[in-house]
């Protein structure tokens, strides 16, 4: 038999009205008794009915998130973070995947608009105008997208990709490398017109060459591609857009025999866990996914309960560099 309002209500000692202020309006439960509502729903298997509750205080309950690839390790801990905070507030998650098409994405969220109260976007591919359409239809935060017009109600949630380049670019400089080649991604996102300018100012400041090395899917298979170029770029020391094509990068050149680090220095970007992985493993830029996703819904969550809001644009999250084996200082003569 299914547990009911009253179940959760006398194991937690409050009242029934307690509970479904818990699920439908969390703001008004003090956060001790919002947290043992919420764990004890969860363990005796309680769910309160969508239906009814969006009946009656025009809610459903649940957060629309859209990725643009699940199978790229960037975007999981990000869904992972935003659904455990969403859980914390009593919200649902309603997840979709738009496969990398942004004529699919204004689509996909006119669907989920449907069903859900307010939307996290992730690394979004719309037109700004696309993106201000969607923020009519509900409440949206964009994380790693800058936003204008209407889809800036809601201060995106934003990274750090330039102190993170700045990071890369000077470990690599303190090994004695001033010959540093950049591996590039063929994507419209934020994060690959941000990394890339970052590494055009930050090689040319330091006063060191820094090579452009084509542009590659953004993929294992696109690393791999790129092995060749970055061999004959005449530089000791690579930074890769991401991981993902930092392991392809890796692994065709071990295949080939080339010896590293010795021969070439390299850096990716992003921190999954694939990086520490690898052989040898990854020297990478950490981005805060998790906290990314939680951010995210914090956010949404203060907007859809009207909580006071700073005026002051929030600070883009920060990154941090992980040094491992695939970095290592220039070999002499």
């Amino acid at each position: 038999m299914a547990a009911s309002i009253r179940d959760v209500a006398e194991q937690a000692g409050v009242s029934a009205s307690t509970v479904s202020r818990a699920f439908s309006r969390p703001e008004k439960v003090d956060a001790v008794t919002l947290r043992r509502v919420l764990a004890l729903a969860e363990q005796i298997g309680y769910q309160p009915s969508g239906a009814a509750r969006s009946l009656k205080t025009g809610r459903t309950g649940a957060l629309g998130i859209m990725v643009p690839d699940l199978s790229n390790p960037f975007f999981p801990d990000i869904v992972q973070g935003a659904q455990h905070r969403a859980r914390a507030h009593g919200y649902a998650v309603l997840l979709v995947d738009s496969g990398e098409d942004p004529a699919l994405e204004l689509s996909l969220v006119r669907s989920l608009a449907r069903n859900v109260d307010a939307l996290v976007l992730c690394s979004p591919r719309m037109t700004d105008a696309e993106l201000d359409e969607a923020a009519l239809l509900r409440p949206l935060v964009l994380v790693n997208r800058d936003a204008t017009g209407a889809a800036a109600a809601t201060a995106p949630v934003t990274i750090d990709n330039a102190g993170g380049v700045r990071q890369a670019v000077r470990h690599l400089h303190a090994l004695g490398h001033t010959r540093i080649g950049y591996v590039s991604g063929t994507t419209a996102s934020r994060s690959y017109q941000e990394r890339l300018a970052a590494f055009v100012a930050e090689t040319s400041a330091a006063g060191i060459r820094g090579a452009l090395i084509g542009d590659y899917p953004p993929t294992v298979d696109g690393g791999a591609a790129a092995a060749d170029d970055a061999l004959l770029a005449d530089v000791t020391a690579v930074l890769v857009y991401n991981d993902i094509m930092a392991a392809g990068l890796i692994g065709r050149l071990s295949r080939l025999g080339v010896e590293l680090p010795a021969r070439l220095s390299i850096v990716g970007f992003d921190g999954i866990s694939l990086s520490a992985l690898v052989t040898p493993a990854l020297t990478t830029v950490r981005i805060p996914l998790a906290l990314a996703g939680t951010v995210a819904v914090d956010r949404l969550h203060a907007h859809l309960v009207g909580a006071p809001t700073d005026d002051r644009p929030p600070a883009p999250l920060p990154t941090s560099l992980i040094v491992r084996a695939s970095t290592a200082a220039l070999a002499r003569g």
